[in-house]
């Protein structure tokens, strides 16, 4: 048991963590206490806020709906991984759960789960959630397929963290909402389990340290051309990518030709489509590696022969690049006359390294 930490205490352990704080406006004096104790504290709660895009869910964890008012917890953590606090105190977020869990918590004594929940708001035996947890209610549908973005789960691992490193608790003091009633299924899409395991690892760590695996999710990015063009016979011409849809790597110039830049991996395809290519003629496609504006390598090609009408063809893009070095998409029309590149969209994952 430990008395809750004030909201300066709070502000400062997340910070402390790596997380990114937004202190909603009036947070530090939003609670439901005149509705019951606060504390002693014993551990973090789960949820998942069943919202969907369009919805402000920060406004609604802060202030509530008609038939619960807020705060409806201690913070709200968005897809982007944001920490939004919105309560300070006593929230509605846990209500009655099971007294068997709430021992398990406080002892810190039960192995991958705690023991099942038999108990619910109004049903005998339950006890006060409200009064025991710290509660981060998590933007998610809550559908088992919206998924959670890696910086979310991150911010969620390390905003669980701070408050567990601050009052000195292990990883068994965070629970989901589903652990304590049994009438709830949050949060849905990830297991506790393997969330306490991420949440060890985070306390196990000096605090700001924990990043996750050490497999870094993938970076999307998504290029094309905005306007047909036209490609001159018998040389080998750079595709200049004026249309960049995503580019979460940064890694693309506007209206240039390099699609990642190294030290990275990356997988994807371009998809093609040419106007005039005579049938029988060949376009050729390969994977180039630059240094700066110099030429360092060439990959194999891909030949794409023309049929009647236009011409289309998907060429798979990976490999791996090192330090220095930047990919571009090269193109050669083998035929005698000019041909119009009618169309190009490139998508690729890419996994930055070192």
């Amino acid at each position: 048991m430990a008395t809750p930490l004030s909201a300066g205490r709070l502000v400062a352990a997340l910070r402390a963590e790596g997380c990114d704080v937004h202190e909603v406006s009036g947070w530090r004096t939003n609670n439901r206490n005149h509705k019951g104790p606060w504390g002693p504290v014993n551990g973090v709660m789960v949820h998942h806020t069943v919202t969907g895009p369009g919805t402000d869910v920060v406004s609604l964890i802060y202030h509530g709906h008609s038939a619960l008012p807020g705060p409806l917890a201690t913070g709200c953590i968005t897809k982007d991984g944001m920490i939004h606090l919105t309560g300070n105190g006593r929230a509605n977020h846990a209500g009655g759960g099971d007294p068997d869990v709430l021992a398990a918590v406080v002892n810190e004594s039960y192995g991958s789960y705690p023991p099942p929940t038999r108990e619910h708001e109004g049903s005998p035996g339950a006890v006060d959630g409200n009064a025991r947890f710290y509660g981060w209610e998590c933007e998610n549908e809550g559908d088992g397929r919206d998924p959670w973005p890696r910086a979310q789960y991150l911010a969620m691992v390390k905003a669980t963290a701070g408050i567990c490193r601050a009052h000195g608790w292990s990883a068994k003091s965070a629970v989901g909402h589903l652990e304590w009633s049994d009438w709830k299924p949050d949060p849905r899409g990830f297991d506790m389990k393997e969330f306490r395991s991420d949440l060890a690892a985070c306390l196990g760590l000096p605090a700001g340290v924990w990043e996750g695996d050490d497999e870094p999710m993938p970076q999307y990015v998504n290029l094309g051309i905005a306007d047909p063009y036209e490609l001159a016979p018998g040389v080998w011409d750079s595709i200049e990518l004026t249309a960049e849809w995503t580019d979460e790597t940064g890694d693309h110039a506007t209206e240039g030709s390099v699609f990642a830049r190294g030290p990275a991996r990356f997988t994807g395809s371009v998809s093609l489509r040419f106007d005039g290519l005579p049938a029988g003629c060949a376009v050729q496609a390969r994977m180039s590696e630059f240094q700066g504006t110099e030429h360092r390598v060439d990959h194999p090609i891909h030949e794409i022969v023309a049929t009647d009408g236009d011409t289309f063809a998907v060429v798979p893009l990976t490999k791996r690049l090192t330090s220095g070095r930047s990919m571009r998409v090269r193109l050669l029309n083998q035929a005698d006359v000019p041909i119009t590149v009618t169309s190009v969209v490139l998508t690729a994952l890419v996994w930055k390294e070192g």
